[in-house]
């Protein structure tokens, strides 16, 4: 399975005097089983390009496909795909409606058909995932909830839609360190099974280097850079910042090191990782 992004372009209120250009001729194929970091100053079309993703915006020119469905059809075969596509919001108010937390994250799973058993144990499922108590939160209205918890009960209903896709808008907004852990380790070890692939946007460097098998860069509506993580923050420092993003502050730290003469392991992805390669380097024990 692929999501296949094919010469696409998107203009904002096109025609009108307003109109603005927010993706430009974008390119790009999505295989099943990778963990896809976007990255890109405010306003360079990471947004715009994941909506197109699950078919929520349809390209001004172009086409995005799943499968070879044409996502803009308007077909049972172009929905079933776009199902297969879960997306989480930036901002997850913008998609919580019901009455009750059980009640939102149901919906999904019942527009699939699923009959009450399956909805039920999808429902719990994904609130496990999702570090949500079923038993204090199940009944309770997501809209008094803090941003923390309302962010999980977002992924949670996507989670419960079981897509093959699952595409997070910086999903650690509004959690504290524990509860951004938390859910980053949940969608680790999904993905390390096979449960889904991974597109996540964010601006936070050290999760993409950590996570991330490929790095999508955004700059001005266009895709400027697609390859390995480490070998885009360790070879085009220089493009990066022209991007208005840089590598991690890990990955800076250790060429500042290194161009010192300091022999440090500078494509380390975690602080434990560069402190255990490198006591091994000096002959020392490693971290605990």
């Amino acid at each position: 399975m692929s999501i296949r992004v094919e010469d696409i372009s998107y203009i904002y209120g096109k025609g009108s005097p307003f109109e603005k250009t927010a993706l430009s001729h974008v390119d790009l194929t999505i295989n099943k089983g990778e963990f896809i970091g976007v990255i890109g100053h405010t306003g360079s079309g990471k947004s715009t390009l994941i909506q197109h993703l699950n078919g929520l915006i349809h390209p001004t020119s172009g086409k995005v496909t799943i499968d070879g469905i044409d996502l803009a059809a308007k077909t049972k075969d172009a929905v079933s795909k776009r199902h297969s596509a879960g997306m989480v919001f930036q901002y997850p108010e913008h998609q919580l409606f019901e009455e009750t937390v059980a009640q939102d994250i149901a919906f999904g799973p019942k527009n699939l058909g699923c009959d009450e058993e399956e909805v039920d144990k999808r429902v719990k499922s994904a609130m496990r995932f999702a570090g949500i108590d079923y038993e204090k939160f199940a009944g309770r209205s997501p809209f008094r909830l803090s941003g923390g918890q309302q962010r999980r009960v977002a992924i949670a209903g996507v989670i419960a839609m079981h897509p093959d896709f699952l595409i997070l808008d910086e999903p650690s907004a509004g959690l504290d360190p524990i509860g951004r852990r938390e859910i980053f380790s949940r969608i680790w070890d999904w993905y390390n099974k096979g449960v889904f692939s991974v597109i996540l946007v964010s601006h936070n460097m050290d999760d993409i280097a950590r996570l991330a098998t490929r790095l999508l860069v955004m700059h001005k509506g266009k895709l400027v850079l697609d390859g390995d993580p480490m070998d885009i923050f360790l070879n085009h420092r220089e493009e990066l910042k022209e991007c208005g993003v840089d590598a991690p502050p890990l990955t800076q730290t250790l060429q500042a090191l290194k161009a010192r003469g300091i022999p440090v392991p500078e494509d380390a992805k975690t602080t434990k990782e560069a402190i255990d390669r490198m006591a091994k380097m000096l002959g020392g024990k490693k971290s605990c």
